[in-house]
């Protein structure tokens, strides 16, 4: 049938109904919080004496969504941290100290040796990552690093250093930085990480033999120019 309009309908309604409504604390006394603030509230809101405003209590145990994510924040921002700080001081004393490995004791070379160091033997590439190069690996300052790194292994050089491996049946060629141990295969002096390995064309053939010059030390702190002018 036809709708009356708002002012008709009002008129049958009990004057109870028409009446003022109440402020809110006082509508809500007695009720579920999970009936008056949704449902993911567990208690009862307390019955009020007097109504001090129209303002709902404050639910001090009102549960919300924010604090699991503010705390995987929190840890994940802490794990980062942890992470970058075992990174930036890496494995202390390889400049001086020796290292011992299956028995057998090595000893870092001097800054200014190193700068002047060259060396022609046998190179081999290897991966540290692990589950096919999925998972980063970790090299012997302790930094992480995956396949297509340009990264090399030296027993004897100070870490890390930057050093130009040069192959010597292609004449390819390719810079490197040099931050971990190895190889401990005798009648190997060099290895390299595979996209190293792939630049200078013997990733296939799995040895060559290569070219090692060494161009700076600890990252560009040293470097042979320095040293020729007696800067160290």
């Amino acid at each position: 049938m036809e709708r009356r309009p708002y002012y008709r309908r009002m008129e049958r309604r009990p004057y109870y109904r028409r009446m003022e409504r109440r402020p809110y604390c006082r509508r809500m006394e007695g009720l579920p919080i999970t009936r008056a603030f949704g449902p993911h509230a567990w208690a009862t809101l307390p019955p009020t004496q007097e109504c001090a405003g129209s303002l709902p209590l404050p639910l001090a145990t009102r549960p919300s969504w924010r604090w699991p994510v503010r705390g995987m924040l929190r840890m994940v921002l802490a794990l980062g941290g942890l992470a970058l700080a075992s990174c930036s001081h890496g494995y202390q004393g390889y400049m001086t100290r020796g290292y011992s490995v299956r028995g057998q004791t090595y000893h870092p070379m001097s800054v200014g040796h190193a700068l002047t160091f060259q060396e022609t033997g046998t190179c081999s590439w290897y991966n540290e990552s692990a589950f096919c190069g999925l998972w980063p690996g970790t090299t012997s300052l302790g930094e992480k690093v995956m396949p297509w790194d340009l990264i090399a292994a030296h027993k004897t050089l100070p870490l890390p250093c930057l050093a130009k491996v040069t192959n010597l049946k292609t004449g390819q060629s390719v810079k490197v930085r040099i931050n971990d141990r190895g190889p401990f295969i005798a009648g190997r002096c060099l290895d390299l990480s595979p996209r190293a390995a792939k630049k200078i064309g013997f990733y296939d053939q799995g040895l060559t033999t290569v070219r090692l010059e060494v161009l700076s030390v600890g990252d560009g702190a040293y470097t042979r120019s320095k040293h020729r002018e007696g800067f160290f």
